[in-house]
């Protein structure tokens, strides 16, 4: 545009003489005109056509795309489209982390007695500065803030489960060990199911004949009866008491466990000895706050009583373990 106003003017300047009629003398005259008239005239000319010009052109850039922005609109329009697919797969992938966190936590870490992750580790956020900072003041600014957001949290969520299944798979390792140390036989011999004089809960005590909770189960047997070590572990305790427990043994099994044996009339351990299942450890009797003969036994994890009932599992088959569950709910009176 602007070439074609400087040749114009260009032209304008070597344009031939022009005439004027004179009605006086009719007659034509030369108009003679000075050289700075020409350049004033032509400079007037070629101002008009600049002004001209650069309003074309600026309706022309503000209107009309070039063939580059043409294809950059494309390339735009396509990347956000890709973008709202990205946001529905990372969606979707949030989903299945989610089913697989709960299966972690529910069935893989249930399985091998391990302490499920907490929230605030699994969802922890990120904080301290804005992370995002660069990516502000887009038209998409908001799109491409939270698609980084999603990806970023996945990602941590992807390293902590990481971390996750490497434990599991330290304890699957171990499973065998774990499985040995867990106490899960009876601690006195009781094939018909004879044995088991009270059970797990609130009973009736013996000497002061008022409720009482009781932390474990009692098994009857003659003196003398030979009483086993229901999991692998190590002797912590063995003591002679005159009142409560009387001469009792506790056994350490890892994962959180311990066993106690109370009311030996002999003990057959020593602190510090390691023992395995169905070792002998002592022998029945009727030492400290006891009313006969009997085995007190208690199984503790992580300090806290839980009914012993539940770890019969080695040595009863399916229709002896309902019978024991049936009979240790009997609210009878225990025998300490």
């Amino acid at each position: 545009m602007i070439k074609f106003v400087v040749k114009i003017s260009i032209y304008y300047l070597m344009a031939k003489a022009k005439y004027r009629y004179n009605p006086h003398t009719l007659s034509y005259d030369k108009i003679e005109r000075t050289l700075r008239d020409k350049i004033v005239r032509s400079s007037l000319f070629l101002g008009a056509g600049l002004v001209i010009g650069v309003v074309i052109y600026g309706l022309a850039y503000t209107f009309i795309d070039s063939p580059k922005e043409k294809q950059l609109k494309r390339d735009n329009a396509q990347m956000l489209s890709q973008y709202v697919i990205l946001n529905k797969k990372l969606e979707q992938l949030a989903t299945v982390m989610e089913d697989v966190q709960h299966r972690d936590d529910n069935i893989y870490r249930v399985i091998f007695e391990a302490e499920p992750i907490a929230d605030e580790i699994r969802k922890a956020g990120f904080g301290g500065v804005n992370r995002y900072k660069e990516l502000e003041g887009y038209n998409d600014s908001e799109l491409i803030i939270k698609t980084a957001e999603k990806l970023d949290k996945l990602s941590k969520q992807l390293y902590i489960q990481s971390k996750s299944f490497d434990e599991v798979f330290e304890m699957a390792k171990k499973k065998e060990e774990m499985l040995a140390t867990l106490p899960a036989i009876q601690p006195v011999s009781n094939e018909d199911l004879t044995r088991m004089a009270s059970g797990f809960g609130y009973r009736t005590d013996p000497v002061y004949k008022t409720p009482k909770f009781h932390a474990g189960m009692d098994f009857t047997a003659p003196r003398g009866t030979p009483i086993y070590a229901t999991g692998n572990g190590k002797v912590i305790k063995a003591d002679a008491a005159s009142r409560g427990y009387g001469n009792h043994v506790r056994i350490k099994h890892g994962y959180g466990y311990v066993t106690l044996y109370a009311h030996m009339s002999k003990m057959a351990v020593k602190v510090g000895q390691k023992v395995k299942r169905g070792d002998v450890i002592g022998y029945v009797g009727n030492t400290g706050k006891s009313v006969g003969p009997h085995c007190h036994y208690e199984v503790r994890k992580n300090d806290n009583p839980i009914n012993p009932v539940n770890f019969y599992f080695n040595d009863l088959t399916p229709e002896q373990y309902a019978k024991m569950i049936e009979l240790s709910n009997d609210p009878t009176q225990s025998l300490d």
